[in-house]
């Protein structure tokens, strides 16, 4: 079971004893600091991780915040640690030391970003590669401090007297998942990161990530993202990983939802009956514009449930998938446009998360869930926004593209001066600056360096890394607009450069 305990303790020094025993002379070692029992061995308290990362992982955890980036680059630079170590320890760093509770987001962030993180560095310039990867350490350590203030909590080892035997954790895990059981989906975990891959595992998180709304989408979010990292770090870390996930997932308020008819959890429940009315060969279809239009004007007024149904009518009817999929990314953007804050944006990085699920899983009826889900979230976000305030009159469909006052053609620079002061200018710009041929591989670059240059949180990351990525995913007709509503919560070249730029090329000099 996840457990809170202290952090690892170093109790006292202790010295060499005993001879050599015609070993040789080793007094030389007294010249370095001793190294006490306790800090040679792992706490007991605490998960265990392989032994190649463990140091790395050490290093990230007990560097104060303040040293942590030019110890890192220390090794770096000396070749004893690769990107990939870097990437791999800042993941499991976060596991183990940060409690996505009591919701998946704030000071877990720290473990959220970290894909975020590699697919900005993915996408950049060598030159740059290294910037959003100690932007997440620090990030790492201001949600550690978090984490210690708010009661210390750390990852506890599993409990292996309660790890079924490898042909049963799938079933124990089923089941767990369905109890709400957290006790026993630890342990059923633990024995699937053991014995099964990853593709089977995941399909299965693909379904409990999204079957209720809680934490504005984070538990998706959260799904996509650790499969992501582990692809490019490696299944061997996958059990710490997969059981902070499962632990994120049962994340719930009050009565056991099991037992309850709680409205978080009815739209899964609804959908999942609804997923078996889609036609057999529903993959097959149409594009129909139309048909997208019509979807974004439901989601914009609609009840969920209803918005689910349409969508499940005009499948049936022919309509390709993918044309619901133009609607909910437009109609995310939108929601960007109308209201430009926090539960509008998890419109947008949930989306993104559901379609790299519904892009992965092989199971059809998971792909029809997740789709239908991400529809009803749309909606449901739409009402969370309302709830937050006056959404402006915007329509992403009537959005008027914009040339230069001085009628010359858009260039990228303006655009982003614009985007600090005239975000509506500036998405009417961009929509000028695609239609009229100009180039979205230079747009998104410069989005991604001007996050590089003035980004101060989590969520300039998650949302850039989401929306930048899923210009490729909107269909052609589509694409432009969507890419323009979501300028609103880019960063625009007036804002104030971050303090870590600087930082971070000095410590890799």
């Amino acid at each position: 079971m996840l457990g809170i305990t202290t952090r690892r303790e170093f109790l006292r020094n202790t010295t060499l004893g005993g001879a050599a025993l015609g070993l040789g002379d080793l007094g030389f070692l007294s010249q370095l600091p001793r190294v006490s029992a306790a800090e040679a061995n792992p706490d007991p308290k605490i998960v265990r991780l392989h032994s190649e990362i463990e140091p790395t992982v050490r290093l990230l955890e007990e560097t104060p915040r303040e040293q942590v980036l030019e110890k890192v680059a220390s090794q770096v630079r000396a070749g004893k640690i690769s990107y990939r170590d870097v990437l791999a320890a800042l993941q499991l760093a976060g596991v183990r030391n940060v409690q996505p509770r009591p919701s998946v987001g704030h000071k877990f962030h720290a473990v959220l970003v970290v894909n975020s993180a590699h697919i900005a560095s993915l996408s950049s310039p060598d030159e740059h590669r290294w910037l959003p990867i100690f932007w997440a350490i620090d990030n790492f350590k201001e949600s550690q401090a978090t984490d210690v203030r708010e009661g210390n909590w750390t990852m506890a080892p599993v409990d292996e007297s309660a790890v079924p035997p490898a042909h049963k954790t799938r079933q124990a895990f089923i089941t767990a998942m369905d109890n709400w059981d957290e006790a026993a989906a630890d342990a059923a975990v633990a024995g699937m990161a053991r014995s099964a891959g990853v593709d089977e595992v995941f399909e299965l998180f693909y379904r409990y990530g999204c079957r209720d709304f809680r934490s504005i989408g984070h538990k998706a979010i959260y799904v996509a993202n650790a499969r992501r990292t582990l692809e490019c770090i490696g299944w061997h870390h996958a059990e710490p990983i997969l059981r902070s996930l499962a632990y994120a997932l049962l994340m719930h308020e009050g009565q056991n939802p099991a037992t309850s008819d709680l409205v978080a959890d009815r739209y899964g429940r609804q959908n999942a009956d609804l997923a078996n009315t889609l036609r057999a060969d529903w993959r097959q279809g149409r594009l129909d514009d139309g048909a997208t239009l019509q979807m974004v004007a439901t989601l914009r007024q609609a009840r969920a449930e209803d918005c689910c149904q349409q969508a499940a009518e005009m499948i049936n009817r022919g309509v390709a998938a993918q044309s619901i999929w133009d609607a909910l990314f437009l109609m995310a953007c939108e929601l960007v446009m109308r209201q430009p804050a926090i539960v509008p944006l998890h419109a947008v990085t949930s989306t993104n998360a559901l379609r790299y699920a519904y892009a992965s899983t092989a199971n059809d009826h998971t792909r029809r869930l997740l789709l239908l889900q991400n529809v009803a979230f749309v909606a449901a976000f739409r009402d969370a926004a309302l709830g937050r305030g006056n959404l402006k009159d915007s329509r992403i469909d009537t959005l008027e593209p914009t040339a230069t006052s001085e009628r010359g053609p858009v260039r990228v620079p303006e655009i982003f001066a614009d985007v600090s002061g005239q975000p509506q200018v500036a998405a009417q710009k961009v929509l000028h600056f695609l239609n009229n041929e100009g180039d979205p591989k230079q747009l998104i670059d410069a989005a991604r360096v001007l996050v590089f240059l003035k980004g101060s949180n989590a969520h300039d990351y998650k949302y850039s890394s989401a929306i930048l990525e899923d210009f490729y995913h909107v269909s052609p007709a589509w694409r432009n607009r969507c890419l323009a509503g979501g300028v609103f919560l880019l960063r625009g070249s007036g804002a104030s450069d971050n303090r870590l730029v600087q930082r971070t090329r000095a410590a890799l000099a």
